[in-house]
């Protein structure tokens, strides 16, 4: 039988720590009740030693005292109503409805820490997922079932193309199947939020997306949760609704800074600037559930938003995000300074599946071509402007001043796009053909000359 307990021992931000404890399991759902107010917290065990536990509390621990709490354990995990009703609805952290909504009522029910994937029951991602922006979809084309994160920083338009991918992503192969967009924002201030509900409900896609919200001014323990959440609903709508779902996330640099401050209050030993040394588990714990699996139809897709501090890219949120996910999408300051958007910069980003969702049957079968001749013609334009800060471009060579040209064209027509304009892929990747004729057909050496014959003009 379950017990009450009338005493707190200690509180320490948002843990709270009580002794003389039996029967409690890691992860087990507790209710705080204020006995003066009468309001009941939530919280979890996060911690056991012997008789001793800690509790994380998703609400503010203000007002939390010895004398005048009572604590429940519930005897069960924390679990999310599942239902298709989720959709076009917005939650907060720990799922509760915050769009003046009634409470989702369903007999099925998910535990919010989801269920490992067998490696071995994966299917490797294939067909891509289009969001309309060319410089993604044809140079780091984000692979149905991929983790693929987006590298940003402060001040940087992040917000703004989370925004328009979730307005534009669709299947790129125009098949008759279920899809829809689970979205998280993880501390964000209350403009972004209404900034984010303004653009989907303007854009008529509110009724595909499903949307958690953790204020920025929230108790940091929720910050925890709030992807566990999305994460939970996706994998529903995926594997048991047979859906294809795409998870944006921003900003899972908020998500690592709780992860750090609730470490520094149960007194861990920290690890590289101050981050606990489990953090690589932990992003990995949410990474992974991301995929597609064998005799499902259904998958995940996940495209998770850092903003990476002083835009070190070396900094432990990125780099233990490199090691987990498949590529990168890296979004260039000098880019953004220069007014192109989105500042997609082409040369760190990757996309390690890319090879295997492209070509025939995908997109088009000079797709792979097209990719790599402007990686390889962009690479040469940075050598030449180099080259021109030195010698001036007036001196350099008439292939040098075509590629200067390339360049400026390139970002000027490939990369920078309006905030509402989509291109399907065909379209982005007549461009790319478009803005390589700039070029010398010697010059082009990673397009065959069957493709040279097809897409170039006779007289070239």
């Amino acid at each position: 039988m379950k017990r009450d307990y009338l005493k707190i021992d200690k509180v320490v931000g948002p843990l709270i720590q009580i002794s003389d404890v039996d029967d409690v399991f890691y992860g087990e759902v507790v209710d705080i009740v204020d006995n003066i107010t009468g309001k009941v917290k939530k919280g979890k065990v996060i911690k056991i030693e012997g008789t001793n536990v800690v509790i994380q509390v998703f609400q503010s621990t203000s007002g939390l005292a010895a004398g005048n709490s009572t604590i429940k354990f519930t005897g069960g995990a924390f679990n999310l109503p599942m239902s298709l009703d989720l959709q076009g609805r917005i939650f907060n952290g720990i799922g509760e409805p915050i769009d003046n909504g009634s409470d989702i009522f369903s007999m099925v029910e998910a535990n919010i820490n989801g269920r490992p994937i067998n490696p071995m029951a994966r299917e490797y991602p294939r067909n891509f997922i289009q969001t309309g922006i060319s410089s993604i979809d044809t140079l780091a084309t984000l692979i149905r079932g991929q983790k693929l994160p987006i590298f940003s920083g402060n001040g940087l338009p992040h917000n703004e193309l989370a925004a328009q991918i979730v307005r534009q992503a669709q299947l790129g192969d125009n098949e008759d199947e279920g899809f829809g967009v689970v979205f998280a924002a993880i501390g964000v201030k209350h403009d972004d939020e209404k900034y984010f509900r303004k653009s989907f409900t303007e854009a008529n896609v509110m009724d595909r997306v499903v949307m958690f919200v953790n204020y920025a001014d929230d108790p940091i323990a929720e910050r925890i949760t709030t992807p566990r959440c999305a994460l939970t609903a996706a994998e529903y709508l995926a594997f048991e609704k047979n859906m294809h779902i795409l998870v944006v996330m921003t900003d899972i640099t908020s998500y690592c800074e709780a992860l750090r401050e609730i470490s520094s209050a149960r007194e861990e030993v920290p690890s590289r600037k101050g981050y606990p040394g489990y953090m690589y588990s932990d992003l990995a714990s949410l990474y992974e559930r991301a995929g597609m699996l064998e005799n499902q139809k259904g998958s995940i897709t996940f495209l998770p938003i850092l903003t990476m501090p002083n835009d070190d890219i070396t900094h432990p949120i990125a780099d233990l995000t490199g090691y987990i996910t498949e590529g990168q999408i890296v979004l260039g300051r000098d880019l953004f300074q220069r007014s192109i958007y989105p500042p997609v910069a082409i040369l760190p980003s990757l996309s390690r599946l890319m090879k295997d969702g492209i070509g025939e049957g995908f997109t088009r079968e000079d797709h792979a071509e097209v990719a790599n001749q402007l990686f390889a013609s962009y690479s040469r334009v940075q050598e030449v402007r180099d080259l021109s800060q030195i010698i001036g471009e007036d001196d350099l060579s008439e292939t040098d001043k075509k590629f200067m040209d390339f360049g400026r064209a390139f970002e000027a027509q490939f990369l920078n796009q309006e905030f509402d304009e989509s291109r399907n892929i065909l379209e982005s990747l007549d461009l790319g053909w478009h803005l390589l004729s700039i070029l010398p057909l010697s010059e082009l050496d990673r397009l065959s000359p069957e493709n040279i014959d097809k897409y170039f003009p006779k007289e070239k």
